[in-house]
């Protein structure tokens, strides 16, 4: 076997995503070769990629029917996740900013934004959750550090950064950790979108694969500032299956359509698709409707990232502080899992497909 055999032979492995080849695209690194035996390392495109076995077994058997049908073979992995960030003036550390954002309240967007940190971190990646709903915060206690306060460091140029808060290996930033929350925050819209810059210029983010923002329902003067702010690699649509939230998901897809805007939708999920009771795990009661939101994605020509369950264990490891991606409960991880596997390869496709994210310049937005 040589280097240049092998590397002919994983140009037959096309990368299922991108629909090239793993060569062409640059993904085969540091081979070796020792008689029968060789190894080699693919870089993914994120270390979430829920396609690593299929591109392993691939790599495989590309060296063994076109190589070496003795080979012993060996696949690495590492990833260096995708982004088409230009601006770096802000979040600098950031490669990808994914905003999860609902047409209106209660369908369960911040259970989705938090589950959806978890499992990218679970897949490998280096996360971060900013809670952006100053009204209504809710990561704080979905993370079980309410009463706790973020600390303060001293940045470039005498700056003070505040330091995100880090539990399950997420880093964390919500308004729910600087004030009293038996206090109401009644702010005006100035207030709120400062509050929102500082969460993005003071924060010490780090480096992150992924800056996970939940939004507050609706589209309103924090979706404005967040898209003026910082360079939106795309949003995440939460909808429910009834038609009033369908109705209003319809709202916030058209707001990140805008030409002003023009944020890539990378699909969307519906929660609460179904009630599946603990003691029949296998039986599902469509009780808000079925495949509304498939139905909606379909209309738009949005990917639909996948069904998340009614089930009782989800609303508990809100309440606890333990999110349900920590828990026991096999079925509704591997729903989180599963979409956080289709969102992920969604974020890839757009950055391999799509122009550059940039901060939107947006003068007036109007609505009829």
């Amino acid at each position: 076997m040589t280097e240049e055999d092998v590397l002919k032979a994983l140009g037959n492995v096309q990368e299922p995503d991108l629909g090239k080849d793993l060569v062409t695209l640059n993904m085969v690194k540091d081979i070796v070769i020792n008689d029968n035996t060789v190894s080699f390392t693919v870089v993914l495109t994120t270390p979430a990629c829920p396609m690593k076995d299929l591109i392993k077994n691939a790599c495989e058997n590309a060296v063994k029917i076109l190589v070496n049908k003795e080979a012993v073979v060996t696949v690495n992995f590492t990833a260096n996740t995708t982004t088409l960030r230009k601006d770096k003036n802000v979040l600098s550390g950031v490669k990808n900013i994914i905003a999860v954002v609902s047409g209106k309240g209660g369908v369960g967007k911040s259970t989705i934004a938090s589950n959806f940190a978890l499992a990218l971190a679970a897949g490998g990646a280096k996360v971060g959750l900013m809670d952006a709903d100053i009204y209504g915060p809710s990561v704080h206690i979905m993370f079980g550090v309410r009463g706790e306060r973020p600390m303060m460091k001293e940045g470039v140029g005498g700056k003070g950064l505040i330091v995100p808060l880090e539990r399950y290996g997420i880093k964390l930033m919500s308004i729910g950790l600087l004030v009293d929350e038996k206090q109401a925050v009644v702010w005006r819209g100035p207030m709120v979108s400062s509050a929102i810059r500082q969460f993005v210029s003071d924060v010490d983010w780090g480096e992150l694969d992924y800056l996970v923002i939940d939004m507050p329902p609706g589209t309103g003067d924090i979706h404005l500032t967040i898209v003026q702010t910082v360079p939106v690699t795309g949003v995440i649509v939460v909808t429910t299956p009834q038609l009033v939230a369908l109705a209003d998901a319809k709202k916030g897809i058209a707001m990140f359509n805008q030409a002003q805007i023009k944020v890539p939708v990378i699909g969307l999920v519906e929660n609460m698709s179904y009630f599946t009771p603990e003691e029949l795990p296998d039986n599902k009661y469509y009780i808000f409707g079925k495949e509304g939101g498939k139905i909606l994605a379909d209309e738009y020509d949005i990917p639909f990232l996948g069904e998340i369950p009614l089930v009782q264990s989800i609303r508990e490891g809100g309440d606890s502080g333990i999110p349900v991606m920590l828990g026991d409960d096999i079925i509704s991880k591997k729903a989180f899992v599963d979409f956080a596997a289709n969102a992920t390869r969604g974020i890839a496709m757009r950055n391999a497909e799509m122009p550059s994210t940039e901060v939107s310049e947006v003068l007036e937005v109007s609505g009829s």
